[in-house]
């Protein structure tokens, strides 16, 4: 079969190669791939940023959708013509997250789903809804996961709450959704205003160009009648984390998913104690909160955004393309 390998760290290092058809063992499923997805960590592991010890070649990428097409011996919740969604972690299965479920997670340290067959174990694929697309249902596993996490599982969010979200990427367009759908009120940063147009389209309240706005932080507090937002899904880090602990509200939360702006500096931890801000960190979710966005996504219809869909042989120009910024919502690649 046809897969991509990271045979270096670098997009030179990326190449196409074949492997052997796998054959799904007791407990297993074979998933006949049809779409897949990019994150940033994706990108990350490419240029060897994410771990600089991987062993290689790695099979890139964790986020998949297809149709289960044989299963193993010991197989009962799933059978031939199934479409399902990969599992990053595949022994996250529920409760907290512990060192153990969090490294065997697909793209690294696992091999990925970059591929025409991936054989995995039957919990570590998860049922999607009817009503999405190959390429829709391949956005669920990080980055819906992740923003369901932030929002929901872990952030809280209710009806009449302020949220506000960094960016207009993959996660980001999910947390403006998800939180959309709960009832709350979304206020969307971006440094581009064809991006904040779209933003406007699905939902937010109040777009911010947080350019020709740099106080964006001060502007929160004026739409927000000097109370602040109750929840910030923060995907600057170091880069602007300081901001959002300025612009959330006293004892509000802020759930940190990504490090765009940088992973280290000087942050005035003040605000944290002053304002008895919560800070929580999010590393996607558990099979059993998959599920529970799963039924929340069926039963309002919501669609994830794809920005673009490629070729299985266009992977190179796929990662270039993450990797330039201009995308609004997911990068996929059909196979």
């Amino acid at each position: 079969m046809k897969v991509y390998e990271i045979a270096s760290f670098g997009l030179q290092g990326l190449r196409r190669a074949e492997r052997p058809e796998p054959t799904p063992g007791p407990g297993e499923v074979r998933l006949r791939v049809k779409a897949v997805s990019l994150n940033y960590r994706d990108l990350l592991m490419l240029q060897g940023r994410y771990d600089p010890k991987q062993r290689l070649p790695l099979v890139p990428l964790s986020d998949a959708a297809g149709e289960v097409d044989a299963v193993g011996p010991g197989v009962g919740s799933l059978q031939a013509g199934d479409r399902v969604a990969t599992l990053l972690n595949q022994r996250w299965l529920g409760g907290p997250p512990t060192r153990r479920k969090v490294r065997a997670a697909l793209g690294g340290p696992l091999d990925g789903v970059l591929a025409e067959w991936v054989v995995l174990p039957e919990a570590g694929v998860v049922p999607v809804p009817p009503h999405l697309s190959d390429e829709q249902a391949a956005t669920l596993p990080c980055a819906g996961l992740t923003a369901w996490s932030a929002v929901v599982a872990q952030g809280g969010a209710r009806p009449g709450d302020t949220v506000l979200v960094l960016g207009t990427g993959g996660v980001a367009l999910f947390a403006l959704q998800f939180a959309a759908l709960v009832g709350a009120e979304v206020i969307v940063t971006s440094s581009s205003d064809e991006k904040l147009a779209r933003v406007r389209e699905l939902g937010a309240r109040h777009a911010l160009n947080s350019v020709s706005e740099p106080d964006w932080d001060a502007r929160v507090f004026e739409l927000t009648a000097g109370r602040g937002a109750d929840l910030v899904i923060e995907v600057g880090g170091a880069g602007t984390l300081g901001r959002s602990l300025r612009a959330v509200r006293v004892g509000g939360r802020i759930c940190l998913i990504g490090v765009l702006g940088g992973h280290s500096g000087e942050l005035d931890l003040r605000p944290v104690l002053m304002k008895q801000v919560r800070v929580q960190g999010v590393l996607v979710g558990s099979r059993e909160s998959f599920e529970e966005m799963n039924r929340a996504i069926g039963a309002s219809g919501l669609r994830p955004v794809v920005d673009r869909v490629f070729g299985f042989e266009e992977a190179p120009e796929a990662f270039r393309y993450l990797a330039a910024g201009k995308h609004v919502g997911k990068v996929c690649l059909r196979i």
